[in-house]
């Protein structure tokens, strides 16, 4: 049963006392842009800071990887923003039920060495993946 609001002046006797909606929506909207602005911010958090090799024929992939292993660029190596050896790559791979068609991401600095990128993919492929991808930005010409 909605409630009705009168007026005690006599002025105003044929008009009913409202809520505005309008301004609560544009309030409601305003809310909502702001939580997914912030929430998209801290996407990549985890990540740590590297400086990619370029890649003239590098493929932008529109799907995200699984799993994203980075290699800086004095050899350390970290999973969601935690140092890990090989071996503990591939204890953690294969302990989480990854899907079949799981595919992991190897983000390395340019000035990492190649031997630590290929302890990574070999850990990775012990754990029995098969998709494996290397990270780098794209060259405009």
């Amino acid at each position: 049963m909605p409630v009705k609001l009168h007026s005690r002046s006599s002025d105003d006797e044929g008009e009913e006392a409202r809520i505005e909606v309008v301004p609560l929506i544009d309030i409601m909207f305003f809310l909502l842009a702001a939580f997914m602005l912030v929430s998209l911010s801290m996407t990549q958090l985890h990540r740590v800071p590297l400086r990619l090799p370029e890649a003239a024929t590098g493929v932008a992939d529109s799907q995200s990887p699984v799993v994203q292993i980075a290699v800086d660029a004095h050899g350390v190596i970290t999973w969601d923003a935690q140092v890990v050896t090989p071996s503990e790559i591939t204890t953690r791979l294969r302990r989480e039920k990854l899907p079949e068609q799981a595919r992991v991401l190897i983000s390395a600095d340019q000035e990492a060495r190649y031997k630590q990128m290929m302890f990574v993919l070999d850990a990775v492929r012990a754990a029995g993946v098969e998709k494996v991808g290397f990270e780098n930005k794209e060259v405009h010409p």
